[in-house]
């Protein structure tokens, strides 16, 4: 699900919702000639601590190359592998946005499977030529930074629970929690200091969607829009953001140490 919308002093009009059925489908889409922002619902990058231990390529558009070459089975036999030799209570590595953001690892290939995740959609973006932010130099005029809806949703619900897949849990409870939250996004009531502008048909339309998916969408849209108003060249990445890791827009990081600029340092290859 794709949202698309326009914003200008502090309020984001929400366009309209795509949904696009099929990998080949976000692939024609993210080719189109057309100048955008956009945050995706997946992580960007794999935790460096793994990276290092498997002997990848420490070089981001390598190890995306890489890691697009693997199998899922691959994948899941030298994470679970790398997670066995681990001790109880540290089995997965994390990367510096994981804690701050509140997400999953990005090396997690079950509840939620955010390591095929990115899997299946990196090496799209990869190869559709965009702009990733402190990662690799694409085309400026389609811009791709790692959203997470969860970290804005949680500002507003706390641990409330407003989506589920499952219809046996997609109760009363929820509906009131996605009818607060966007009602406090309309009200502007986060952090990014931005106001939603939906039509009672689009309230109605993000409200009955019980999987979460157009909300979901939605939020990561209030994320690109709060980084196309910090602008180029970080959109709103911390200084201290790894080229190999990748951070979660609008994830509030520690204060740098002074000089470290990880996200001002090019990765050494070009493609």
């Amino acid at each position: 699900m794709i949202a698309s919308g326009n914003a200008a002093k502090g309020r984001l009009l929400l366009a309209g919702l795509e949904r696009i059925e099929s990998l080949d489908g976000f692939e024609h889409w993210l080719r189109q000639e057309r100048s955008w922002i956009g945050a995706f619902d997946f992580p960007f990058g794999l935790p460096r601590e793994l990276v290092i231990a498997l002997g990848w390529p420490t070089q981001w558009a390598e190890l995306i190359h890489h890691y697009a070459g693997l199998r899922r089975s691959e994948i899941r036999g030298r994470f679970a592998a790398f997670c066995d030799a681990r001790p109880a209570g540290g089995k997965f590595a994390h990367r510096a946005t994981d804690r701050p953001a509140g997400s999953s690892p990005s090396m997690k290939w079950i509840n939620p499977p955010v390591a095929y995740m990115l899997h299946a959609g990196v090496p799209r973006l990869l190869a559709a030529g965009v702009h990733l932010p402190c990662l690799h130099d694409g085309d400026d005029s389609r811009v791709a930074l790692e959203g997470y809806p969860g970290l804005l949703a949680r500002e507003v619900l706390g641990k409330r629970s407003y989506k589920s897949d499952d219809k046996a849990r997609q109760t009363a409870e929820r509906l009131i929690a996605r009818k607060d939250l966007i009602t406090a996004l309309e009200h502007g009531q986060t952090r990014l200091g931005l106001r939603l502008k939906v039509s009672h048909a689009q309230r109605d339309a993000l409200t009955d969607d019980a999987s979460g998916d157009s909300l979901d969408a939605v939020l990561c849209l209030l994320q690109a829009a709060w980084a196309a108003e910090q602008g180029a060249p970080r959109y709103g990445l911390p200084l201290e953001t790894d080229p190999l890791e990748g951070w979660i827009v609008t994830a509030q990081a520690a204060e740098p140490v002074a000089g470290d600029d990880f996200c001002a340092k090019p990765p050494a290859n070009r493609i």
